[in-house]
């Protein structure tokens, strides 16, 4: 008995439709890009495991899939390493895994080109990534990234043009419910500081705040409490996270009261300049909310962060990024800053499709087929289908000679909207049969008005 073909949970086929709609957001975006000044680039699917780990906090270095040593990967292990735990036992079999992100594999290619490159370097990179993670809505194990990134420049100019993208992006695809939420791991460090909580427990401090939107305040207080936090601290807490107003005016306010943290005003000072560059290349903020809670998830994050999301439709991040002073570092180069934007491909898919956004022309087929009866059809509608493609015609022919019931069912499974019917009247006359599909009217035409009017 033949085995049931299966995909591996977390993964996702895409048929012609989808693959039109995908390169509709991938050509999309990729225009933007470019208009920008940025250049393409490709890394492997795999990096050594030595490139990936340590850069993504503990959480992200459990969900990168990893790939056994080619050959006995056995041989290098011994029955100690099997009572040690995975991880011991990981080091031996596993030197390689597959890429849990961009951006990452992007510092590694600047470090080791960088003597090739001219910097402040703009990159763009749209590839698959791969994480170990729990598949559900909106959630893969094998999706696509979408990434803009500045390297080698601190200039506020560079967040503010991503931000400029972003708004583009989706004003380009005709998608106008989302937000972004624009902050700073400066400004968290001050309200971290101002808060109580110890330098130690920056991380844990930021990823309990990350969650008010999910468990609420009640629960964030109560994580807060173990990490040291008193009644004073979760007070000063929540007036800070109940600033309301515009932009202006939460940061003109928070700024009384982080006046004497340094890394806060400096948080403060990032936040005002970037959203002042973006209004002076001619943009709105109306979109872009200031967020005191909001802290990326990923460790390596220094200056400005922001994320976006849908707001009409339940769906996580669509869109996030920010300031990496230190992510080259780690292979040696120093000082050298960065900033980027990640567009999640497979999400704004499935936010477009939910929405009904996608246009009727972004699935796209052949403009015409030749019908195929016999010999002498194949062999003029050979010559004919060289001709139109000539012309720059998406056209092509049945491969071989059928019932004409089968050919025009083809035609309509594949949306094709014109059908040459392609017979001996056809081939004597010079006048060749042209039936649109969809009103099913026919007419006779000339190769030469085919050719003129399908070229037009």
């Amino acid at each position: 008995m033949a085995q049931k073909p299966s995909l591996p949970k977390g993964t996702r086929d895409f048929g012609p439709n989808q693959m039109a709609k995908r390169n509709y957001i991938l050509e999309t975006i990729k225009s933007v890009f470019k208009k920008y000044g940025f250049l393409p680039l490709e890394t492997p699917a795999m990096e050594n495991l030595s490139v990936l780990t340590g850069k993504y906090g503990d959480e992200g270095d459990q969900l990168l899939f990893k790939i056994l040593n080619s050959g006995d990967f056995l041989s290098k292990t011994n029955a100690g390493d099997y009572e040690s735990g995975s991880k011991a036992l990981t080091s031996k079999i596993s030197e390689k895994g597959l890429k849990y992100d961009l951006t990452v594999p992007f510092a590694r290619y600047v470090v080791m080109n960088q003597n090739d490159i001219a910097f402040p370097f703009k990159r763009f990179q749209i590839q698959p990534v791969w994480r170990a993670d729990r598949p559900q809505k909106g959630r893969y194990r094998e999706f696509y990234q979408c990434d803009a990134d500045v390297i080698g420049t601190q200039s506020l100019i560079n967040e503010a043009e991503l931000l400029a993208i972003v708004t583009e992006v989706y004003s380009n695809l005709n998608f106008s419910d989302y937000e972004i939420s624009l902050s700073s791991r400066k400004l968290l460090e001050g309200i971290a500081e101002q808060c109580g909580a110890s330098k130690e427990n920056f991380g844990a401090f930021v990823t309990i705040l990350d969650k008010l939107d999910k468990i609420g305040l009640e629960k964030v207080n109560a994580e807060l409490t173990q990490l040291g936090l008193n009644e004073e601290n979760l007070e000063q807490l929540e007036n800070i996270i109940s600033i309301q107003g515009n932009n202006q005016s939460k940061l003109e306010s928070i700024a009384k009261i982080l006046d004497s943290t340094e890394n806060g005003s400096n948080g403060i000072r990032e936040l005002t300049e970037t959203l002042a560059h973006f209004e002076a290349l001619d943009f709105s903020d109306e979109r872009v909310k200031v967020d005191f809670t909001l802290a990326r998830g990923l460790s390596y994050y220094t200056g400005v962060i922001y994320e976006v999301k849908p707001t009409s439709i339940s769906m996580g991040t669509i869109t996030a990024g920010g300031r990496y002073d230190n992510l080259t570092g780690v292979f040696g180069l120093q000082g050298m800053s960065g900033v980027g934007i990640s567009f999640g491909i497979d999400r704004i898919y499935d936010t477009l499709t939910e929405l009904d956004l996608f246009p009727d022309t972004s699935v796209s087929t052949s403009q015409l087929l030749i019908t195929n009866f016999d010999i002498q059809g194949q062999s003029f509608g050979l010559n004919l289908v060289a001709q139109l493609r000539n012309k720059g015609i998406s056209a092509e022919i049945y491969p071989e000679s059928a019932k004409l019931k089968k050919q025009m069912s083809y035609a309509n499974k594949k949306g094709i909207p014109f059908v040459i019917l392609l017979g001996s009247e056809e081939i004597d006359s010079g006048l060749m049969t042209l039936k649109d599909m969809k009103n099913g009217n026919q007419e006779k035409i000339s190769i030469q008005d085919l050719l003129t009017r399908f070229s037009s």
